[in-house]
C-alpha cells in the first residue's frame, strides 16, 4: 500500500503522544487556576512547608533546598526586574511628573513565576526520595551564604529600583480626577 495510510497508521508524521490527555487535563488544571493566586500561594506556601519537614526530618537533603533556594532567589529577581532593562535601552518607564504613566511590566509573570516555583519544588521533594543526593556538607555555611547572597542580590537590585524609579509592586490602578492628573497624596 502506497497511500496515506498503511495499515491504520499515518505515513510520514509523528507517532501519537501517549501523554497528551494528560497534558491537556493539566493544562486545563492550570487554566482554572489562573484568577486564585492566592490560593495558588497558599498550596506552594503549604508544599513548602512539608518539604522543610520533610528536609527537617530527614537531617539531610541540603545542598537540594540550597539549590533550590538559590533557584527560587532567581525566579524573585526576574519577577521583581521589568522586563526592559532601562541601562540597555534607556528608560521605559516615565522619568518626570508630566509623563504618561505606564504599568510595570515584569521581566517574568507571576503565573510563570508560581509555576516554576512549584516545578522545582516538586523535583527538589522528589530528590528527598534519592539518597544519593544526600551530599554531607556544614549547612550553617550554606544557610550564610545564602542570606549573604540574598542581601547582596537584593541590594543591587534596589538600588537599580531607586536609580530608574521603578516600583515593582502598586496598589491597583491610578484614580485620575477631572482636570486628568492624579490625586495628591495627604498627609493623614
Amino acid at each position: 500500500m502506497n497511500g496515506p495510510m498503511a495499515g491504520g497508521q499515518p505515513q510520514g508524521g509523528p507517532p501519537p503522544n501517549p501523554l497528551q490527555p494528560l497534558q491537556q487535563r493539566l493544562q486545563v488544571l492550570l487554566d482554572r487556576s489562573t484568577p486564585h493566586t492566592l490560593y495558588r500561594w497558599l498550596a506552594l506556601a503549604a508544599l513548602l512547608l512539608v518539604y522543610a519537614i520533610r528536609v527537617y526530618l530527614l537531617q539531610g537533603f541540603y545542598i537540594v533546598t540550597y539549590a533550590l533556594a538559590i533557584y527560587n532567589l532567581n525566579l524573585l529577581l526576574g519577577f521583581i526586574s521589568p522586563q526592559v532593562n532601562p541601562e540597555l535601552e534607556g528608560p521605559t518607564l516615565p522619568s518626570k511628573a508630566d509623563e504618561e504613566f505606564r504599568p510595570f511590566v515584569r521581566r517574568l509573570p507571576e503565573f510563570k513565576f508560581w509555576w516554576s516555583s512549584l516545578k522545582a519544588l516538586l523535583m527538589g521533594f522528589a530528590a528527598t526520595f534519592f539518597p544519593m543526593f544526600d551530599v554531607p556538607v556544614f549547612w550553617p555555611i550554606l544557610l550564610l551564604y545564602w542570606f549573604i547572597l540574598f542581601f547582596v542580590t537584593m541590594k543591587r537590585q534596589i538600588a537599580h529600583m531607586v536609580k530608574y524609579r521603578y516600583l515593582p509592586f502598586s496598589s491597583g490602578k491610578r484614580a485620575y480626577g477631572k482636570n486628568g492628573k492624579a490625586p495628591a497624596k495627604s498627609n493623614k
